[in-house]
């Protein structure tokens, strides 16, 4: 039999791609080292030319099989058409690829395209990449996670399986430093690039906008940024590519440009493959105006693009690991990032790019974008590398090592679904879980889900949770379930494809007995699951074998029959939509199940608060499992998104590790200066998490719960709690005066935390004996402090000479002396220490003198009384004799008689 005829190669395309200068230096790296790096701007050719040259389909060089790994689905699709069109050919052919849901490959391909999350599901089966010479990691730069891993485990592959595996880590900007280390210092091969000039136009709000939080972003920015698009299209020739965060801002600013004279196209990860074909295509003569995310950066090339309109936002994940939330968030993207986007005006003519603020700003953008190895959620990072054998990560070859918190926060989930032992090693459970491609969470979700509720609901579920449904659809997941059925919008056949995707990947064992009278609220403790056996699970993503063309689009996808196991639902089939819903999410977020607290309030059993919106129908369910929550920066709670109903039984079944019982006895209430008082609290509480299930009152709690309780109080309030005398406070004072003077053994006794750290040594053994806050005030702080004293050194004896309460005065009265943070002071009248050359001294400090008028006024403040006397008695004289001319002023107070009396009654005496 003949071979068909394989059409001609585009020559003259291949060779006006500028990266074919730098092939024959890369080839030679790769020949000599085995791995390279390839740096290259965007619409150089490097994810096209590249890979086919290393297959040997163009170029003269030896055939082999190439794995090009691209970090998104629709730059893998995009990669793979343009290969084949390069070739003459249809994807299936030499040219392949594979995504999630969806596989065109072929008997003689020898390039595949792959996104990175499959080539990590396929190394996790086969290690050695059996059949594979070549692995290009696409768009490095860009720092996701699953690259990041996936050029670990390579690596890794390569150091101790394949040293003959070739590695290319190709990047669309110049810094290329880190991954020539990570690759074993390989050579860098630079690709120049033919940018034409692109001109910069700053174009900022007339008014302040509201900085971004979390997923929200000011309307008033949105509308700002049509109007600049409008403006552009009205200075400028050509198509206008314009960037903005996420698929919700794309819909607002389409909405605002129903008017303009031109196509308005939407390129986003969701978008339908025949608009992102459209896109790629180029233009039939009108106008077009594309709104894309991050994805049209550097993994896509738009044809026809001379105009850039930049909003300055991008999307990165955040997890807030106190509050068990984690979601996307709006962030200010990067100089790095807006090169990238501003690059995009000048591939094939002059150009210029609009950005939407203040030049002043750029230069205090970041530099480049957060890998998101630290700040994202690490739960599946984790499970990969258990699964790869190295649970702590700590011998991958990584750019960045993960956060130490974070990784310990994966692991907590890890155990939580079982996914590791109690050691930290890899459970059967959880190698059947690594093959499923979804967060354990999720993977969790959808075992214990289809033992209660079947496979195909439990997957329908799963797969709304796994890609979070359109806004449009509501905060009830129910609700959005049965709105994605209809599958009226782009959405639903997304995640029809998924669902039966997921459906089918679930391990039989785990799927449910059809007993339609099963209660799924009430059974035994879904955490804890027969574990499926190693090889269970089905591979993701890639059901069909290695040497097939098999097409799973979501054309065909229009109904999604029932699998023939479920019955009438499956085990769950007895149960409503709301009730499944409920379930799974509960059973994916067990720590964001959560019970009313008022009108539209919950609090979730991690301790967050989380609110709903007005109108939401979910507002009166005393029980939800939240499934999309997000906080604004300083709020106290969190904003519900996404949730469903559940039942108490349903969120005890699914959080059971969070149900405790337990004595609890604790300060509550109260405050430093606060106008309500706390007091100890004594309550035997079952609770789930956070959320108190039952509360009573314990009559007899024990004693040590207390005396903690009281000490608690004591720290929050402090210790004017205690019954503080005037005697109290002046010992307190002296001691502290001692403390700092002299130092041990007198005791530190200035601050309450010092003195609440020895609260064995001094208030007992009446804090044993309290019981609530007014025992507390009957404590005698004085009495308290006497045993602070050093009696075992004898010098407890010398407090009154070293420190006295009072000092004697030459006219023979007990002036009392003050002792604050400085220097003791000794408050007397003037007259009262004639005669009296030295100043007096305590512990071997002069004491502060204020001298006072007869009044009791301040007259003088001195440390030297000889040198008052000397010098400034004078001046004191002269401005106060006339004011009190019954008093003694003598012309020689050095000599005169110390009274405290009236000269007249003086000389009566």
């Amino acid at each position: 039999m003949t071979s068909p005829v394989r059409p001609p190669v585009r020559t003259e395309a291949l060779a006006a791609l500028p990266v074919r200068e730098a092939v024959p230096e890369l080839v030679a790296a790769l020949d000599a080292h085995g791995t390279a790096v390839l740096c290259a701007p965007p619409g150089t050719g490097k994810t096209t030319l590249v890979p086919l040259v290393l297959a040997g389909l163009v170029g003269g060089g030896p055939a082999r099989k190439v794995i090009v790994a691209e970090p998104r689905r629709i730059a893998a699709r995009a990669a793979a058409r343009r290969m084949a069109w390069l070739l003459g050919e249809q994807t299936g052919a030499s040219i392949g690829f594979t995504v999630r849901g969806e596989r065109v490959v072929g008997p003689d391909t020898r390039v595949e395209v792959v996104t990175t999350g499959v080539l990590l599901q396929r190394l996790q089966r086969d290690q050695e990449l059996a059949g594979t010479d070549v692995v290009v990691l696409d768009e490095c730069h860009e720092r996701h996670l699953d690259a990041d891993t996936v050029a670990a485990f390579l690596l890794d592959v390569r150091e101790t399986l394949r040293p003959e595996l070739r590695l290319l880590a190709a990047s669309a900007t110049t810094d290329a430093a880190g991954w020539a280390r990570l690759l074993r210092d390989a050579p860098v091969v630079e690709a120049a690039g033919t940018a034409h000039p692109v001109e910069v136009v700053w174009a900022p709000p007339v008014r302040p906008v509201r900085p971004p939080h979390g997923m929200r972003v000011d309307p008033a920015l949105l509308t700002h940024v049509a109007a600049v698009v409008r403006r552009a299209l009205a200075e400028r020739e050509g198509d206008v590519l314009c960037f903005l965060p996420g698929v919700g801002e794309i819909s607002r600013v389409a909405g605002q440009l129903g008017a303009v004279d031109a196509e308005v196209l939407q390129v986003h990860g969701r978008a339908p493959a025949a608009v992102q074909d459209a896109v790629l295509a180029g233009g039939t003569g009108r106008r077009r105006v594309i709104l894309a995310t991050a994805v049209a950066e550097s993994s896509l090339t738009v044809p026809g693009v001379r105009i850039v309109v930049d909003a300055g936002l991008a999307r990165e994940p955040r997890v807030d690991h106190a509050r068990g939330l984690g979601a996307l968030a709006t962030v200010r993207s990067s100089r790095a990032s807006a090169r990238q986007r501003a690059g995009r005006a000048g591939r094939e003519a002059p150009g210029a790019v609009y950005r939407c603020w203040p030049e002043a700003e750029h230069g205090r953008l970041v530099p480049f974008p957060s890998p998101e190895i630290r700040i994202a959620d690490l739960a599946q990072f984790a499970l990969q590398a258990a699964c790869w054998g190295d649970p702590d990560a700590t011998g991958l070859a990584l750019l960045d090592p993960p956060p130490a918190g974070a990784m310990a926060a994966a692991r907590e989930v890890l155990a939580a679904v079982d996914a590791v032992d109690p050691a930290g090693r890899l459970t059967a459970r959880g190698r059947a879980m690594s093959r499923l491609g979804l967060h354990p969470r999720l993977a969790r979700a959808l075992l214990d889900g289809a033992a209660e509720v079947g496979p195909r609901r439990a997957a329908e579920v799963v797969a709304l949770l796994s890609e979070e449904p359109p806004r449009e659809y509501g905060d009830d997941l129910a609700a959005a379930w049965r709105q994605a059925r209809r599958g009226a919008d782009a959405y639903a056949p997304r995640w029809r494809t998924e669902s039966l995707r997921l459906e089918r990947a679930v391990p039989r064992r785990a799927q449910a007995d059809p007993a339609p009278t099963r209660r799924t609220t009430a059974g035994p403790d879904p955490t804890r699951r027969p574990q499926a056996g190693p090889d269970s699970a089905p591979p993701a993503f890639e059901a069909p074998p290695e040497g097939t063309t098999t097409r799973r689009t979501t054309a065909g996808a229009q109904t999604h029959p029932r699998s023939d196991r479920d019955g009438d639902g499956g085990g769950g089939g007895a149960l409503a939509d709301d009730a499944v819903a409920g379930l799974i999410t509960a059973l994916a977020f067990p720590e964001r199940v959560a019970q009313r607290k008022g009108d539209g309030a919950y609090l979730m059993a991690s301790g967050t608060g989380a609110d709903l919106g007005d109108g939401s129908r979910l507002r009166s369910a005393p029980w939800l499992a939240v499934a999309v929550a997000d906080r604004a920066p300083h709020s106290p709670s969190a904003r519900i998104r996404l949730a469903a109903l559940i039942d108490e039984d349903t969120a005890r079944a699914a959080a059971a590790h969070l149900l405790s019982s337990g004595e609890e006895v604790h300060w509550q209430g109260g405050a430093p200066g606060g106008a309500a008082g706390g007091d100890v609290s004594a309550r035997s509480v079952h609770r789930l998490g956070a959320i108190e299930l039952t509360v009573r009152p314990l009559r007899a709690p024990a004693p040590e719960l207390v005396r903690a309780a009281l000490l608690d109080g004591l720290r929050a309030e402090g210790l004017g709690l205690l019954r503080w005398t005037q005697d109290a406070l002046a010992l307190r004072a002296r001691l502290g005066f001692l403390h700092r003077t002299l130092g041990e053994p007198w005791p530190d006794v200035a601050r309450d935390d010092v003195l609440l750290s020895r609260a064995d040594d001094w208030l007992e053994p009446e804090l044993s004996r309290a019981r609530r806050r007014a025992d507390l005030g009957r404590i005698e702080a004085g009495q308290a402090l006497n045993r602070l004293l050093p009696w075992a050194t004898g010098q407890a004896s010398r407090l009154d000479e070293l420190a006295p309460e009072r000092i004697t005065v030459p006219s023979g009265s007990r002036i009392r002396v003050e002792y604050g943070d400085g220097q003791p002071v000794l408050a007397v009248k003037l007259q009262e220490l004639f005669g009296l050359a030295a100043t007096p001294r305590v512990a071997g400090v002069p004491v502060l003198v204020h001298l006072l008028s007869p009044a009791g006024r301040p007259a003088a403040v001195t440390a030297d009384l000889a040198s008052f006397w000397k010098d400034g008695y004078r001046a004191v004289r002269a401005e106060l004799r006339g004011r009190y001319p019954r008093h003694p002023w003598p012309e020689d107070p050095a000599t005169a008689e110390p009274t405290r009396h009236t000269t007249h009654r003086l000389r009566r005496s």
